[in-house]
């Protein structure tokens, strides 16, 4: 889950400018609510089983009165349990369910990110919240199109909207070959592929950490280039290095945890935001393991349920570096727990990395000078991040 955002609701004051006098209140009949349908409990029941995070996973289908079954989603089976268990309790239903990717897509139900950082939104419109973001070279999977939106799911299996010009769209043969071209991986925090082999010459686009192209040939000074929608750039040869040798030299240890989260400090705090361009509290931890060679869940509430549990009482000797803290409101009165932030432990004066206003460290010392209260009063608990099977390590499967 992203950072928390402070939402301030304003009542709307309507005064009555008007020489009018006021209408006499009229009187309306109550009626009453009417009762769910009868498929609604089987719908509700599907959602739970197949879709549980909607982050993750696209079930909207809804049972209207009339009995029909309207919608979409992306998991076939999940379609295949609603229909087994209504026609088991002899209820009557009209299937008018989609099962995406949709028909308009003409088979190209994949899509690799163009751009250096493609914006990817919770709705198809450029206004709509940042929900996350992925680099160049990032391969996704396509599940329709609206106006010039694609509804996309990203290797950590986020589903946003990301528009046109953000992907290049491809078959799955199309993507086969994209893919077994060599990979070049982008190593700078921030620089700009070349029209040229010319440290002048024109700019084709910029460059973040962490962007993946194919390698095409090799100067003394540049690097030739392809990018997923087929144009030709030349880059720094100092500032990238082949992707197997980037990935043969990844090692997640506590010393290069704290070091690659060092290099994000100060980037400003972007909603949504895990890239060099900015990032928010999960991005923040997203992009640093990364770039030692694991993908993390995109938000805090998700990367929670991964890993070791270490401590839940403050008990900060028992963290190590590279250890995640989360942050939120404990669960209470029937309420359930909401984990809204999260930092990187990094040892020295009992401190953490954490992107909140900026990329900062903090610490859990009341006597250090960049101690956090904040924080340290809605620590929920740390987790040690381990192998799983929501955890890509890149190492062992690349998905690029």
């Amino acid at each position: 889950m992203k950072n928390s955002a402070f939402i301030l609701l304003f009542g709307t004051l309507l005064a009555c400018t008007s020489t009018k006098t006021k209408a006499p209140v009229a009187s309306y009949a109550t009626t009453a609510t009417p009762a769910p349908s009868p498929l609604t409990t089987h719908v509700e029941a599907v959602r739970k089983q197949f879709a549980p995070d909607k982050r993750t996973v696209l079930f909207d289908v809804t049972a209207k009165e009339n009995g029909v079954l309207s919608g979409e989603t992306i998991v076939p089976e999940a379609k295949a349990a609603l229909l087994s268990k209504l026609q088991a309790a002899n209820l009557a239903y009209t299937d008018s369910i989609t099962v995406l990717p949709e028909a308009e897509l003409e088979g190209k139900h994949y899509g690799v990110v163009t751009i250096s950082v493609a914006n990817i939104r919770s709705q198809p419109k450029h206004p709509a919240e940042l929900a996350t973001q992925a680099t160049m070279g990032t391969p996704v999977k396509v599940w329709k199109k609206e106006n010039g939106w694609y509804l996309v799911q990203t290797p950590d299996n986020y589903l946003a909207w990301v528009d046109y010009a953000g992907i290049k769209l491809m078959t799955k043969a199309e993507l086969d070959t994209w893919q077994k071209g060599e990979k070049l991986i982008y190593t700078n925090p921030y620089g700009f592929a070349l029209t040229s082999a010319d440290k002048q010459s024109a700019t084709i686009s910029d460059l973040v950490y962490g962007d993946v192209v194919v390698l095409k040939n090799k100067t003394k000074d540049f690097y030739e280039v392809n990018f997923p929608d087929g144009r030709t750039g030349f880059i720094l040869a100092a500032e990238a290095m082949p992707y197997k040798n980037w990935i043969a030299s990844r090692q997640p240890s506590e010393e290069n945890l704290v070091k690659t989260s060092k290099q994000l400090l100060g980037l400003p705090y972007l909603w949504g935001g895990t890239s060099f361009k900015g990032v928010d509290c999960s991005g923040f931890t997203k992009t640093v393991y990364f770039m030692n060679g694991i993908v993390l869940p995109r938000d805090a509430s998700q990367q929670v349920h991964e890993g070791e549990l270490v401590d839940t009482d403050k008990n900060w000797d028992k963290l190590r570096p590279g250890d995640l803290l989360f942050f939120g409101v404990p669960a209470k009165d029937g309420k359930p727990e909401r984990v809204v932030h999260v930092g990187m432990w990094i040892g020295g004066d009992k401190e953490f990395i954490h992107s909140a206003g900026r990329v900062r460290i903090n610490s859990m010392n009341p006597a250090a000078a960049n101690y956090d209260d904040y924080e340290n009063n809605r620590y929920l608990r740390t987790k040690r991040m381990k192998p799983s099977q929501n955890l890509i390590d890149l190492r062992a499967s690349s998905i690029y």
